[in-house]
C-alpha cells in the first residue's frame, strides 16, 4: 500500500505556495548506517524528505525552489550496474526526473559546485536549522563558498530559517489518502495484538509474544515496526520503555504490550495489558478498570475544537480519582492534582501525535496557548497506571502492577474515529478471548 506520486506533487506544490518569494528549501535524505563491521540497519527514509518525494533512496538532496527556474531538483548517486548486482536497482537522476517528479536532477557529485549558486540572491534559506548536524555542515560551507563570489557579484541570502516550521504543520493534518494507509497499520496491529494475547501462556518468554507480533505484521506486508516493541510481563510492566523483551512470564503475571507496525512509512501505536492465565486478580482488575475508564473517557472527549490538553488534565483527574478510591493515595483531590502527587503513578502524557514518525511533529501549543484539534488530527490515547515493585508506601498486593491501554484515535468532522478497535479492550472482553478463542 503506497501513496501515488501525484500525492507528493500536491504536497511540493502545497508546501511551495507557503514559502517566501525567491525562496530556496534544502532537505536531505537518511543514510545507511552500520550496525556491525560492513552490514548495514534496515534503511528508513527521513520522514520529511519522503513526505515530500516518496524517494525511498539513501543519500539525495532535496531542493526546492520559489521563483527560480526549476521548482523540485533532486541530487542522488548515479545508477552503478556493478553495484546494482549488490544492492539492487537504484534510480539515478533519470529516475528522478522519470518516476518522482523531479523538474531537474543531478549526480550527488555535482552538490557543492551547484548548490552555491542555487543559493545565490534568494531571499530566504530554509532548512531544518540544527537537525542535521551533516546537513548544517554543508549549507555552511555552500554559504562560504558563495560569500568568496560576492566580489563577483553573488549575493547571499538575505535570511535562514527553519524549513519544520512549515512542513511540521502540514504533516500534522492527515489527508484522506494517508487516513486510508494509517488506519490499514492500525488494522494489521490489531489482529497482531490478538494472536499474541491468544499465543500467551504462563511460561511464555516476553520474545516469544513479540515475534508473534511481528510475524504477523510482516505477513500482512508491514515488514517493519514504528518502533521497538515492548513486551513486559509482570513488573516490567511499570518499566515504560522496557524493551528487553527476554524474561518468563509468570502465572499471575500481568502483560503489556506496547507495539506498532509502519505501512509505508506511517506508524501505528496500542498498548494492551491483558492476564497471562487467562483471569484478571482483584487487584489487576481494579487498577484495569480505572485505566479503561480514563481511557474511554479522553477519546469520548476528542471532537474539534477540543483542547489538547484538556484531554490530559482529564485523564489526571479521573486517574487520582480512582486511585484515592482504591486507597493507593489519600488526600483532596484538586490538593493532589495541583501537587503532582499522582505522578508517582500515572508519569506520562495522555498521549502524543501519530503520524510519519510514532511520536510525530507538529506543535501542541499554538501562539503561546494549547492547540485546539481540529479534523485530520491523529492521536494516541493511552492513560497508564504503574506501581513499582518496591514502592512500600502501598500495600504489598498493589506492587509490580502496571497497566496501559492506549488507542490511535482521528479527530473527525463530527467528533472522532478510533483506528484500533479490532484488539479488545473490556475486561469481559480479554478474558473470553484468552480462554474461548473469542
Amino acid at each position: 500500500m503506497k501513496l501515488d506520486q501525484q500525492v507528493y506533487r500536491k504536497r511540493r506544490e502545497k508546501l511551495l505556495a507557503q514559502m517566501p518569494e525567491r525562496s530556496l528549501l534544502v532537505l536531505a535524505a537518511s543514510n545507511l548506517k552500520t550496525r556491525n563491521n560492513d552490514a548495514e540497519f534496515p534503511f528508513r527514509q527521513a520522514s520529511n524528505f519522503y513526505y515530500l518525494t516518496g524517494f525511498n533512496e539513501p543519500e539525495a538532496l532535496l531542493v526546492l525552489s520559489k521563483g527560480g527556474e526549476h521548482a523540485v531538483t533532486l541530487f542522488c548517486p548515479p545508477r552503478d550496474p556493478a553495484m546494482e548486482v549488490w544492492t539492487g536497482y537504484r534510480a539515478g537522476p533519470e529516475g528522478c526526473v522519470e518516476r518522482f517528479g523531479a523538474d531537474q536532477a543531478f549526480n550527488l557529485d555535482e552538490i557543492d559546485s551547484r548548490l552555491p549558486k542555487m543559493m545565490d540572491g534568494v531571499a530566504q534559506l530554509l532548512y531544518p536549522i540544527a537537525r542535521d548536524a551533516a546537513l548544517d555542515t554543508r549549507v555552511k560551507g555552500w554559504l562560504e563558498t558563495l560569500g568568496k563570489s560576492v566580489r563577483a557579484g553573488a549575493v547571499l541570502p538575505q535570511s535562514l530559517a527553519d524549513s519544520d516550521r512549515l512542513l511540521h504543520e502540514m504533516r500534522l493534518f492527515k489527508s484522506s489518502e494517508e487516513i486510508v494507509i494509517m488506519q490499514r497499520a492500525a488494522q494489521i496491529s490489531a489482529a497482531a495484538h490478538v494472536r499474541a494475547m491468544l499465543a500467551c501462556r504462563p511460561g511464555s518468554y516476553e520474545y516469544e509474544l513479540e515475534s508473534v507480533i511481528t510475524a504477523y505484521c510482516g505477513s500482512q506486508g508491514a515488514r517493519f515496526q514504528a518502533y521497538t516493541p515492548i513486551v513486559a510481563g509482570g513488573a516490567n510492566a511499570c518499566i515504560l520503555h522496557y524493551i528487553e523483551n527476554d524474561q518468563a512470564i509468570a502465572d499471575g503475571d500481568l502483560v503489556l504490550i506496547d507495539a506498532g507496525c509502519e505501512l509505508d512509512n506511517y506508524a501505528s501505536d496500542i498498548t494492551r495489558t491483558f492476564p497471562a492465565n487467562g483471569h484478571f486478580s482483584d487487584e489487576q482488575a481494579a487498577i484495569y478498570d480505572l485505566c479503561l475508564k480514563a481511557n474511554e473517557a479522553c477519546i469520548e472527549a476528542v471532537k474539534p475544537g477540543a483542547c489538547w490538553n484538556s484531554l490530559h488534565e482529564l485523564s489526571v483527574r479521573i486517574l487520582t480519582e480512582g486511585l484515592i478510591e482504591l486507597g493507593l493515595l489519600s488526600g483532596d483531590l484538586d490538593e493532589l492534582i495541583e501537587s503532582g502527587a499522582y505522578k508517582r503513578f500515572y508519569m506520562h502524557r495522555i498521549g502524543h501525535w501519530l503520524g510519519m514518525d510514532v511520536h510525530d511533529v507538529g506543535d501542541y501549543r499554538v501562539n503561546g496557548e494549547w492547540r485546539k484539534l481540529e479534523p485530520g488530527i491523529i492521536t494516541t490515547i493511552e492513560p497508564g497506571i504503574y506501581i513499582a515493585p518496591d514502592d512500600h508506601s502501598v500495600e504489598e498486593r498493589w506492587r509490580g502492577i502496571g497497566v496501559r491501554i492506549e488507542d490511535d484515535v482521528l479527530v473527525t468532522d463530527s467528533g472522532h474515529q478510533v483506528l484500533t478497535g479490532g484488539v479488545p479492550k473490556a475486561r469481559a472482553e480479554i478474558e473470553a478471548l484468552m480462554n474461548n478463542g473469542g
